[in-house]
């Protein structure tokens, strides 16, 4: 669930040991080569079981995986397997806000209690939620999310009003809109928010504003089932001494914040149309993307960075137990890139391996 800052990954960003091979034959200016060198180096050494890639440069596309899906088989990662996105749940519900603002039935400056009287602290904006400028406590780091202790509440349903208290049972890290923080009740809230100015669940409003139209078949807003349907790679961490596999969860425990499942190929699909101006209105695409100079890599629900090279990129990361994701474009969408790594029941750092995909996509 927590942020994936594209150039300083980290090892918790990726969370070893036969190569698939890259798919389809078609001529890109990105090296093939080095983008499986760079994938088996994950599984290798990164602390990954499998990972699985989709790279877009223009009219060219294709997608290549390392490692296996299952840590009892020598199965390779299904190319379009579905995988929990964690905080790229994230980018959908700020979408779904800006619409909602784009109709008129937000004001992103207005207080939150406006339209929730009393939720959190009256002076906390729906922009400042929707940037991690609110100051809101993150919740998560109230939970025990090591592998022994989230064994104990893996399967547990919360409630948003849950997960929400907290956060709130702490005082605010700092005035609101003074500094940047990541914070997943951000995201809660901002959950909250889509429910009461819909009048329905938050994964319906997804569903029907952004899922359906897009036919985004393969995702999906889990709510209390812990299954993965479909095919999927299994991920696995290491409890009591021991491997233990962490597929299947309960999500709500992310909620609006990140559980949502997906695959590679529709998240390209979400983001080609995001950047391409096909889910917001002018107004409202300006603000997505929009920084200040207290969040200057943080747009509304989404990471805007410039890389080394001066690529300016923008897209968001993602990672709950067992899965972490990217996905990023270039604003004309022309590069985009989408990733997804299963863990394994060992350590690493796909830090550098990460840095030389973004070079060879975007650079």
């Amino acid at each position: 669930m927590g942020i994936r800052l594209v150039a300083t990954v980290t090892a918790a960003s990726l969370l070893a040991l036969t190569t698939a091979g890259v798919a389809t034959a078609d001529t890109s200016s990105v090296d093939r080569l080095v983008i499986q060198q760079a994938l088996d180096q994950i599984t290798q050494s990164g602390g990954a079981l499998g990972v699985q890639a989709r790279v877009t440069d223009g009219r060219q596309r294709f997608t290549a995986r390392s490692g296996k899906a299952d840590l009892n088989s020598n199965q390779p990662v299904p190319l379009d397997g579905r995988f929990r996105v964690g905080s790229i749940t994230k980018t959908f519900v700020s979408t779904v806000m800006l619409q909602l603002a784009g109709e008129g039935k937000v004001d992103l400056d207005a207080p939150v209690v406006r339209y929730l009287p009393g939720l959190i602290d009256g002076r906390i904006t729906v922009r400042q939620v929707l940037q991690h400028t609110s100051g809101l406590y993150n919740y998560t780091d109230a939970l025990p999310l090591s592998p022994d202790e989230f064994e104990k509440i893996r399967y547990k349903h919360w409630s948003p009003q849950e997960l929400l208290a907290l956060s709130t049972s702490k005082p605010l890290d700092f005035d609101p809109g003074t500094k940047w923080s990541y914070s997943n009740t951000n995201y809660v809230v901002a959950g909250l928010l889509v429910e009461k100015l819909t009048g329905r669940p938050y994964e319906k409003a997804v569903e029907q504003r952004i899922l359906k139209p897009l036919r985004l078949n393969d995702t999906e807003v889990p709510g209390d089932n812990v299954n993965i349907k479909g095919p999927h790679a299994r991920a696995y961490w290491t409890v009591g001494g021991k491997p233990s596999e962490i597929t299947r969860l309960n999500p709500s425990v992310a909620w609006a914040a990140g559980e949502m499942i997906s695959t590679t190929r529709d998240l390209d699909t979400f983001a080609n149309a995001l950047a391409d101006g096909k889910l917001l209105k002018p107004a409202q695409q300006q603000e997505i993307s929009k920084t200040t100079a207290v969040s200057p890599q943080y747009g509304l629900g989404l990471q805007v960075e410039t890389l080394p090279c001066g690529t300016k990129v923008w897209g968001h990361g993602g990672g709950i137990p067992g899965y972490s994701s990217q996905v990023l474009t270039t604003p004309d969408s022309k590069k985009r890139f989408e990733l997804n790594a299963t863990s394994a029941p060992v350590e690493g750092n796909p830090g550098d391996a990460f840095n030389k995909l973004l070079t060879e996509v975007f650079c």
